[in-house]
């Protein structure tokens, strides 16, 4: 407990803003207060020494007094009061120690004839404040330290020029690391042409060289073949250079004349500001947006131009189908009916038609059924035929044996 005590003390002064932690070299105050940085300058003297050690006098005996009250606010402050003071403070100090190291990075970058110039006609002016209390100084000390105090509009006008020395170089690191890739992917690119064509290259090798030498083993035919190969494959390799020494030539020239363009634009005073690539890029997105609208209206119209197309198709089917009616209509409308004697006359000419008709099949019939009559009187004369002559072979044979 006493020890925790102890660290919630030590973190506390800055909290409570106690006499004992506020003269402390480098120490910095809330967000709203000017901001004390740590001594830059130092001013001997006898008159600073005795003013110096009067000082050291009456802030040891506040600081006594100040530590006196504190543990008296700390015992009566819980074990869980105590820890949010601790974290409190421990934000507070990581707070600081961001704002310190972006301050650090402010100085190292600026050089000490800009400081001084900047003393003079730059919202930057540094103020001297006066001398801080110290906590504990030894009186053999015969010099004060001076320190600088920031108000908020410095310290916005140090983060603003922070900021945009930091957007400026991740913007350098990221046109190189755009140009390191470009540069990778080129060679990935470049890699992957010469697999496929030592792939192509090996392929044709294996089909032309390969299985010709297994054939013919020590011929010339095949060392030949080998030969001219290698000299295709040489001049091959010789027109693409040619022509990759070609392009490379043209690119250059393409290259000389955009520079020459741009030189001129600079000279007339066209040269492109980042505000115009803005300006460029919000246009392009409207015109995009503008794109995307016209692409709408456009599939909407073809949606209706869709739906056009099928009631015309309705309509012109219905014209179609009105147009017949309307003929067959007038084709009615136009008939005359014939007389009814006409009727009666066709009507007894059919019957004497169908009349005939059941006759000439009768007598068909008859005709088929004579004919297949004859046809079986026909059939047993020929097998009858065909016995005479069977037997008189055989009568004849008998005659001569009887002869004989």
């Amino acid at each position: 407990m006493e020890a925790l005590g102890e660290k919630a003390a030590s973190a506390a002064r800055g909290l409570l803003r106690l006499p004992g932690a506020e003269g402390r070299p480098g120490s910095c105050g809330g967000p709203g207060e000017a901001v004390c940085w740590p001594p830059v300058g130092r001013v001997s003297g006898s008159a600073m020494a005795d003013e110096e050690s009067e000082r050291d006098s009456v802030h040891t005996g506040e600081s006594h007094e100040g530590a006196e009250e504190l543990h008296v606010e700390l015992a009566q402050l819980s074990t869980e009061q105590l820890v949010a003071l601790v974290e409190d403070n421990s934000h507070t100090n990581s707070m600081l120690k961001i704002e310190t190291e972006m301050f650090e990075k402010f100085f190292s970058r600026v050089e000490p004839k800009d400081l001084g110039a900047e003393r003079h006609g730059s919202s930057l002016d540094l103020g001297q404040a006066p001398y801080p209390r110290s906590r504990r100084k030894s009186k053999s000390r015969i010099t004060t330290d001076r320190v600088i105090c920031l108000t908020v509009e410095q310290k916005c006008d140090l983060v603003q020029r922070e900021l945009e020395e930091t957007k400026e170089d991740l913007q350098l690191l990221k046109e190189n690391s755009e140009r390191t890739l470009q540069n990778y992917l080129a060679i990935l690119e470049e890699a992957d042409i010469r697999l496929v064509e030592i792939k192509r290259a090996m392929i044709e090798f294996d089909k032309d060289i390969v299985k010709t030498i297994t054939k013919k083993k020590g011929s010339v035919i095949a060392s030949d073949k080998v030969l001219r190969y290698l000299e295709d494959w040489i001049r091959s390799r010789d027109v693409m250079k040619e022509k990759i020494h070609l392009k490379n030539d043209s690119l250059k020239v393409q290259k000389k004349k955009m520079q020459m363009q741009l030189k001129q634009k600079e000279e007339l005073g066209e040269a492109l500001h980042e505000v115009d690539f803005q300006q460029l890029k919000i246009e392009n997105a409207q015109f995009l947006e503008k794109i995307d609208e016209r692409n709408q209206e456009l599939l909407q119209l073809k949606l209706t131009v869709g739906n056009t197309l099928q009631i015309l198709n309705f309509y012109k089917e219905r014209v179609k189908a009105e147009v017949l009616n309307k003929k067959l209509r007038r084709q009615l409308a136009e008939y005359k009916v014939p007389p009814v004697l006409n009727y009666v006359h066709e009507k007894v000419a059919v019957h004497d038609l169908e009349n005939s008709l059941r006759i000439w099949e009768r007598k068909v019939e008859i005709v088929e059924m004579a004919l297949q009559s004859y046809r079986n009187v026909w059939h047993k004369a020929k097998m009858a035929s065909h016995q005479l002559q069977a037997l008189l072979p055989e009568q004849e044979r008998q005659k001569a044996t009887e002869g004989l």
